[in-house]
């Protein structure tokens, strides 16, 4: 596969750079909100769990000794 020169490849790139579209302030900021969200669900839901996964070991080990 021939490379392309680097003039070319410059204007490539300048091309492809124009056809992104950001988004706008409102959708990022809900984004944002909605991952903040997810995050904290997911974290409380693994803390539940450990501390549930963590008792059922202490009375496992209490029972050995």
């Amino acid at each position: 596969m021939a490379r392309p020169k680097i003039g070319e490849f410059v204007n490539q790139v300048k091309t492809e750079a124009g056809k992104i579209v950001w988004p706008k302030s409102r959708e990022t900021m809900q984004t944002t909100i909605m991952v903040l969200i997810m995050t904290t669900l997911l974290a409380l839901f693994f803390l539940g769990i450990d501390t549930f996964f963590n008792a059922v070991v202490n009375w496992l080990t209490s029972l050995a000794r």
